[in-house]
């Protein structure tokens, strides 16, 4: 569905769109942000994927046996 979808032509016309749109100073800003946004994503990803791995704590006060 979606083959040959970013090609370099395509990729050309998107950054000349860009250019237009946003501007030549604006557009540095906006790859800075979405560079930033990128990593914060797949940083969060890793701090999931470590948490998984790591057993949960045991509890730190036990519940006592109840007197009947």
């Amino acid at each position: 569905m979606f083959e040959g979808l970013f090609q370099p032509m395509h990729l050309l016309v998107i950054l000349i769109i860009a250019l237009l749109v946003f501007g030549p100073q604006k557009l540095p800003e906006l790859g800075k942000g979405l560079g930033e946004g990128i990593r914060g994503f797949k940083r969060a990803l890793h701090e999931g994927e470590n948490d998984n791995k790591t057993p949960p704590p045991p509890p730190a006060n036990p519940a006592p046996p109840s007197a009947n």
